[in-house]
């Protein structure tokens, strides 16, 4: 579900800028109009960007690593309340 939400709203974001691009006049030099304009395009674009960024998935690397150091750090923590053994040096 998750996957077809981001589709969804995302194809309607480039609708509206495949709709909205012709009808901004950007020609004006800078005008308020041409600002608003540039401004719309922008966050439409940064739309799109995030739903695409889900979609590719690229946080779940970030995720699994994540999960993995704090699965160290809770095993360290562990070690050291049972006092079997010492806090492991992780190097940055």
């Amino acid at each position: 579900m998750k996957g077809k939400k981001n589709v969804v709203y995302m194809a309607l974001a480039l609708g509206m800028i495949l709709y909205a691009v012709p009808r901004i006049d950007l020609s004006g030099g800078l005008t308020l109009p041409t600002v608003f304009g540039l401004a719309w395009i922008a966050f439409a674009l940064l739309v799109v960007a995030a739903h695409l960024h889900e979609l590719l998935g690229v946080e779940e690397e970030t995720k699994r690593e994540l999960t993995k150091i704090k699965r160290m750090k809770r095993w360290q923590l562990e070690q050291a309340v049972q006092g079997k053994r010492r806090l492991l040096q992780v190097k940055k």
